[in-house]
């Protein structure tokens, strides 16, 4: 008998399962404790007043209250400057 099939089969066809990636409790809302504010993938928001960042980058509240997004020019090693986003819960 043969292991796999002879024609019209395909290794291809599969897909992954999609990552729900992005912001999920906007600026001004109200957040509890422990409430996941950004999932992302690399830094491209990083952790303000009462938030962290899980080992996934995933940020998350530490305190209830209100978020709020600002940005904040940072000094790369080059010398160059450049702007980042700064998640903060208020």
């Amino acid at each position: 008998m043969a292991k796999t099939k002879s024609a019209g089969s395909s290794a291809l066809g599969r897909d992954s399962r999609p990552k729900y990636l992005g912001i999920k409790i906007n600026e001004g809302q109200a957040v509890r404790c422990g409430q996941i504010i950004v999932r992302q993938r690399g830094t491209k928001f990083f952790a303000g007043r009462n938030v962290k960042r899980a080992d996934d980058d995933t940020l998350y509240a530490l305190k209830q209250g209100v978020v709020k997004f600002s940005q904040k020019k940072k000094q790369c090693f080059d010398g160059s400057r450049k702007l980042t986003r700064i998640v903060s819960v208020v």
